[in-house]
């Protein structure tokens, strides 16, 4: 009965078999019979004939057109866009087949249709998330005395895991750059912790190498264990005119050397900040003498990892070598431009897979006043 039951063709064949052998037998007994065909009993087959054909049109509607059409309802009012129902069969013919891949698809809408609600709901909390991290990092680049200064960002998402910024405080100023483990949600939280942090902390510790060192206190109170940030912050005496770091597992720091021609790449040594719970003696505090001239780099990784369509890196070397051909011949916007431009160059239509940011300041002791037109520090290409 499966096997019959699986096929609308098998059901016709057969019932039409059953019907053709009633109407063969009814005339061999017939005929068997009256041994003669008159005219009046032919009437009579005629209509044994007319009752078959009138059976086969009822079987035809009940079991198949009647079935068919409301599969094919259903069908139009989903194409329409009109409202459509669930077929309850439990047929497994053509029919079935039809109704129950008609079900799976609707129900698959449902499910994309409750999906498109929820992605637009997320995508509108990214877009206001994205907005408060654009409100954290400095919308213009600063005015430092003393430097010329130019930075540039340019994130991988909405969200992204690189924070930079520029603290004044009291004599000094601050400048860091840090890049949270991956990006995303959940790295630009962590970005957000440690932006308010130092802010905080920068107000009330007298040195860089404080406030890393309580700032990783509390980092590693409130994260999880697979989340750290790696920075490097530059402190700026302005009293003094002397320049100092403190690394925090970060990249490199070039400096290039205006009277040597050669650039420096400086190890920034010490932990990323949330890798353990007292970084007090890993991390230094260290000066960088400085001449007229002189360019200090920060960046992040999304620079030196960025990959062309090849998969080869781009490389500190090629980040070294850039500086070294713009700095002796550019202000440090020029720097900046150059720089990013050979690293967009380089990556070409690769799609870009880490947060970039790129900070170039130049020694400039005659740059006293802030008389530098303020511009924004989006990268452009």
């Amino acid at each position: 009965m499966r096997w019959i039951q699986k096929s609308i063709v098998r059901k016709i064949f057969l019932k039409l078999l059953f019907l053709a052998a009633v109407v063969v037998g009814g005339v061999y007994i017939y005929y068997h019979y009256y041994q003669k065909i008159d005219l009046v009993p032919l009437y009579v087959l005629y209509g044994v004939f007319g009752g078959f054909f009138l059976i086969v049109g009822i079987f035809y509607w009940i079991d198949i057109a009647r079935p068919f059409k409301v599969v094919l309802m259903q069908m139009q009012a989903l194409l329409t866009g009109k409202a459509f129902k669930k077929i309850y069969t439990d047929r497994s013919d053509e029919i079935g087949i039809i109704a129950y891949f008609f079900n799976r698809v609707t129900e698959g809408f449902g499910q994309l249709k409750t999906e498109i609600k929820n992605e637009k709901r997320m995508q509108g909390e990214l877009t206001v998330a994205a907005e408060l991290q654009k409100d954290i990092f400095p919308s213009m680049n600063p005015f430092i005395p003393g430097f010329q200064v130019e930075a540039k960002y340019r994130s991988a998402s909405e969200l992204g895991g690189d924070s930079f910024n520029f603290i004044n405080a009291k004599d000094k100023v601050y400048i860091y750059v840090g890049d949270v483990t991956g990006h995303g949600a959940v790295a630009s939280l962590m970005m957000a912790i440690v932006n308010t942090l130092i802010i905080v902390f920068s107000e009330t510790f007298p040195s860089a190498y404080e406030v890393l060192v309580n700032t990783n206190k509390y980092i590693k109170r409130w994260v999880k264990k697979a989340m750290y940030m790696t920075l490097v912050m530059l402190s700026w005496d302005i009293k003094t005119q002397k320049l100092s770091y403190v690394g925090a597992g970060h990249e490199h720091i070039l400096v290039y050397r205006v009277k040597s021609g050669e650039c420096e790449a400086i190890l920034t040594g010490g932990i990323a900040l949330g890798m353990v719970s007292d970084n007090s003696k890993i991390i230094k505090e260290k000066d960088i003498v400085l001449e007229d001239g002189d360019c200090v780099v920060l960046y992040t990784d999304g620079l030196t990892e960025a990959r062309n369509k090849n998969g080869e890196l781009y490389g500190l070397e090629n980040l070294r070598n850039s500086l070294l051909e713009h700095a002796p011949n550019y202000s440090a916007e020029g720097i900046n431009y150059h720089m990013a431009r050979d690293v967009s160059a380089f990556v070409a239509d690769a799609e870009q897979s880490d947060d970039m940011t790129l900070i170039v300041l130049k020694r400039d002791s005659t740059n006293t006043e802030d008389k530098s037109e303020k511009k924004d520090i989006a990268w452009k290409d």
